[in-house]
């Protein structure tokens, strides 16, 4: 499932989603919300632009809310699960939440370029 040529490869290994070699992002997970989504303009592999075309990345903030209120859901029954009521399993969504948002955002955008481009094999 998380092999070269999925898409979840691509995802969880910051990897160009048509080669899957070249990186995506140019630094690892920070706080720092600007280094965190510095995308490179093109892929050092295979010489893909990521920016598709201007405002490409609008999209994912979609992805970035759908990827969000699933994991408040899960957030809420666990924790409602584990006893804390109500105003507590509010208290745990919003932390968390907040503690994911580096990563949430990278792999919103991650997701949203492997909905439109797609592995290619290297030919030998």
């Amino acid at each position: 499932m998380l092999k070269k040529g999925s898409k979840l490869y691509s995802v969880f290994n910051n990897k160009c989603p048509q080669c899957q070699e070249g990186r995506f992002f140019q630094n690892g997970i920070t706080l720092n919300l600007k280094k965190n989504l510095a995308v490179d303009t093109n892929c050092e592999s295979c010489g893909l632009k990521y920016m598709i075309e201007p405002s490409f990345f609008y999209g994912a903030m979609y992805v970035s809310y759908a990827l969000t209120v699933g994991l408040a859901v899960g957030i809420f029954i666990i924790a409602y699960a584990l006893g804390l009521g109500l105003i507590g399993s509010f208290i745990a969504i919003f932390v968390i939440l907040i503690a994911l948002i580096p990563l949430t955002m990278r792999i919103s955008r991650l997701l949203y370029i492997n909905m439109f481009v797609h592995y290619k094999k290297k030919e030998a």
